[in-house]
């Protein structure tokens, strides 16, 4: 499992790896739509509304 932090609230939430899936369901209920990588060292992110990996070194 790894984490993800939304960028619009610092919500933290597993990924879709994970059984529950809290970063993605993060997303379908507040359309916050950027979450970065919370693991140490990873400078990548995710926007859920274009379905693309963001670089935000």
């Amino acid at each position: 499992m790894h984490l993800r932090l939304c960028l619009e609230c610092g919500h933290v939430g597993c990924c879709d790896s994970s059984h529950n899936k809290h970063a993605t369901k993060h997303f379908h209920h507040t359309q916050h739509p950027v979450m970065r990588s919370f693991e140490p060292g990873e400078t990548w992110g995710w926007c859920y509304v274009d379905e693309v990996e963001l670089d935000l070194e």
